[in-house]
């Protein structure tokens, strides 16, 4: 870092904006007083102050809170381009840039005239340069990466805020957290948590027990507990982070040298702490991610991470204070899980913290009630954009409202498997079924009778047990072997988040002890999702879950069942009665399977003899699970092909012949692998028109869609054989919806 070092030591009181996180207000503005800022005012996102250069440096060194500390050099009324160019330009930047220095500009907020930052930032930076020009003065480069002088405006109300960014960049960055899983907290918001809590204050201190523990069980990426482990130990940020400022020419280099001997003293005198933190998490990935980080923040020897479920997470002594952010469900499907998770925390606050305290950080606040402990205190704060709160609670018997808060079943994909340690106390008693999940739980019993016994007798693994028999129990149900996958229909706007969270816990439990009693299931089998419209590529992406792959038989043919990690299982079980046929018809044949999926029709095909095949779909993930198929069942892949594109496309430019085409298009798709938009009830005249251009004389071409509301082209029957065989390729367990899917044979 080269700056011009004052000639003696700069006391001017200057203005300054601290921003931070939105909700972080109040505790920045006492970091700021603890500092030694004069004139604390409170803003949005923010706080104003005056402070000498020695101050500002303290403020960036010691702040667990702020992200940006703005030395203010213009301040005033803007409603026009020409305003903002002339404010801009009564400030002297020859003042702050040297020659041959760079500078760069960011922008916030706007007026009615001035909507777009990108024009701010660029009006802003046009005054500086042309300013310099006006002088006869080189005019400062743009740098992006790495500017010598970072400028920040912001515009509230017609009004303009103009700084300089003294450190040059986010001081929420402590850099030892390189590796994170998704969605983590931001340090800055970690270390806020902590100081709402009362961490690491003596009065959370055990009489008993003079070392603190401080635990976090579902840790991800040890954000909260490195934070923790820093405040304990008074560990500045900027120490870990770093002491490095702008090359702005005012600097001090001897001012910010004192405060960080005053910040390597506290260090020194911190590190007799003789407390310590414990972290678990069932993602192994979180929690290598966490001792690194651990590693890297230079308090790996103060905390303890373990991987495993929450159900078996027990600390290594009574904690001190219990804190977690847990999962927030933005995911499709994962609600009723996450919900589950909180009825799990209850328990483990009651099993292992009695007397401690607990501090749960979460955008669901309704949900604090799943952990059946009373909150004496809660913050609402932001984590991001998203409105959350942070509940405070004593863990006490008084404070214990719901004995039984969680129910014994684990969160859906989770171990259910119970720890050895002796000392562990069994699991509270599960939630009664109300009379409405009882009839649920007979009309599982009885289409498991009724059912069961078809698929046995047929031979089907496979099949759909229940499919919203009773409508206010709007849920799928499909048996894939000793698996369960239970996928939840949207509720009605009628219907209250609340009432649809207690239905849904219900019903997951009902099917849990049915199939418990019945089929010797374990609850750790059964997969809950919520089923929703999908947009664009979504069903293409990973969930946060893996899940296991396992296999299942249908005919002769095995498949690769997923029923975690996609929305998709990798099985269309409506088509069972399509695809076997396809096995029984496709002997001798060329064979063309078209937007394939996980080209199970194909595997039945070459198994039934089919000379040859290819198989088309724009998915790299579906192409990848194909292959996994085709190899599970020993098909040559010379002989059958397996490619990767727009299918579309490859009608158009294909210029093989086959004897047999299976085409299943869905209904809409827009995805980013294609610049084709596929409307089926637009699109599908050209697509058969296409496939007929390929097929053999006497082949016959397999057409099927599930749009509920398509209408097949009339003229088509003009041209070509049609026979509708949509009730013929539904089977028993499908029979309630007969608008699942639509099918046809045509032939030239």
């Amino acid at each position: 870092m080269t700056t011009t070092k004052p000639s003696a030591p700069d006391t001017r009181q200057h203005a300054l904006f601290i921003t931070c996180s939105k909700g972080l207000e109040s505790l920045l503005e006492q970091e700021l007083l603890g500092c030694g800022a004069d004139k604390v005012r409170q803003s949005v996102a923010g706080v104003y102050c005056f402070a000498t250069l020695a101050t500002a440096y303290r403020i960036i060194i010691f702040s667990r809170l702020c992200n940006r500390v703005i030395l203010l050099v213009a301040e005033g009324p803007v409603l026009t381009a020409e305003d903002l160019y002339a404010s801009a330009a009564t400030v002297d930047w020859g003042d702050h840039l040297l020659p041959g220095q760079t500078l760069a500009v960011s922008a916030a907020g706007g007026t009615e005239h001035l909507i777009h930052t990108q024009f701010i930032a660029q009006k802003i930076k046009d005054a500086i340069v042309d300013q310099f020009r006006s002088k006869g003065l080189a005019r400062p480069d743009v740098s992006r990466d790495a500017p010598d002088l970072l400028i920040h405006a912001v515009i509230k109300k017609d009004r303009l805020s103009l700084g300089i960014d003294l450190a040059g960049a986010s001081l929420h960055r402590r850099h030892y957290r390189t590796e994170q899983g998704e969605a983590p907290l931001k340090e800055t918001l970690a270390a806020a948590l902590l100081m709402r809590a009362g961490w690491p204050q003596k009065d959370l201190a055990d009489p008993l027990s003079p070392h603190p523990l401080l635990w976090d069980p579902m840790c991800g990426s040890g954000t909260l507990l490195i934070e923790g482990v820093l405040m304990a130990l008074d560990i500045a940020p900027g120490l870990v982070r770093g002491s490095s400022l702008t090359r702005w020419p005012h600097h001090d280099q001897q001012a910010m040298a004192a405060v960080v001997a005053e910040a390597q003293a506290r260090k020194e005198a911190g590190a007799n702490w003789q407390g310590r933190a414990f972290g678990s998490d069932i993602d192994s990935r979180s929690i290598g991610f966490a001792r690194r980080n651990a590693e890297r923040a230079g308090v790996a020897a103060y905390i303890e991470f373990v991987e495993c479920p929450i159900t078996e997470a027990v600390p290594p002594a009574t904690p001190t204070l219990v804190i977690c952010n847990p999962p927030y469900a933005e995911r499709l499907g994962e609600q009723t899980e996450v919900e589950l998770l909180y009825g799990e925390l209850g328990a483990l606050l009651r099993r292992h913290a009695m007397g401690a305290k607990a501090a749960v950080f979460t955008a669901k606040p309704e949900w604090g009630k799943l952990l059946g402990i009373h909150s004496h205190k809660q913050y609402a704060l932001f984590n991001g954009a998203l409105p959350a709160k942070l509940l405070l609670m004593n863990v006490t018997p008084e404070a214990i409202y719901q004995k039984h808060a969680a129910p014994t079943q684990p969160p859906v994909g989770q171990d259910s498997t119970t720890s050895t340690t002796p000392e562990r106390p069994p699991a509270p008693a599960p939630m009664p079924l109300d009379n409405g999940a009882q009839m649920f739980a007979n009309r599982l019993r009885k289409n498991l009778k009724n059912l069961g016994r078809w698929a046995q007798q047929r031979g089907y693994e496979c099949y759909r047990l229940y499919d919203a028999d009773m409508p206010e129990y709007a849920f799928a149900i499909d048996c894939y072997g000793e698996h369960i996958h239970m996928q939840e229909y949207k509720a009605p706007l009628s219907i209250g988040e609340e009432d649809a969270a207690l239905r849904r816990r219900q019903a997951y439990q009902a099917l849990c002890q049915v199939m418990e009693q019945t089929r010797q299931i374990p609850a750790r089998n059964v997969t809950l999702k919520v089923r929703e419209r999908q947009r664009g590529n979504e069903q293409y992406q990973p969930l946060q879950k893996s899940g296991e792959d396992f296999v299942v038989t249908e005919g002769n043919a095995k498949f690769i069942i997923n029923l975690e990690r996609y929305l998709d299982t990798g099985l269309f079980l409506d088509h069972r009665p399509i695809r076997l046929w396809i096995g029984e018809h496709a002997q001798h044949s060329r064979f063309l399977n078209l937007f394939c999926y996980t080209a199970t029709a194909t595997v039945h095909a070459a198994l039934g003899g089919a000379h040859s095949s290819t198989s088309v779909d724009m998915s790299r993930t579906y192409m990848n699970w194909a292959a996994r198929n085709f190899e599970l069942n020993g098909i040559d892949p010379r002989a059958h092909t397996l490619v990767q594109m727009d299918c579309l496309k490859f009608l158009q430019q294909c210029r093989e012949q086959f004897d047999l085409i299976f085409l299943d298009p869905p209904t809409f798709s827009n995805s980013k692998s294609t610049e084709n938009v596929l409307d089926i009830q637009r699109d599908h005249p050209l697509l058969i028109e296409l496939c007929m251009n390929l097929l053999a004389p006497d082949g016959l071409l397999i057409f099927s869609n599930n749009n509920r509301r398509f209408k097949l082209d009339e003229e088509l029957g003009t041209r070509y054989q049609i026979e509708d065989c949509s009730e013929a390729s539904i089977d028993k367990d499908f029979e309630r919806n007969q608008k699942i899917h639509r099918t046809w044979f045509i032939r030239h």
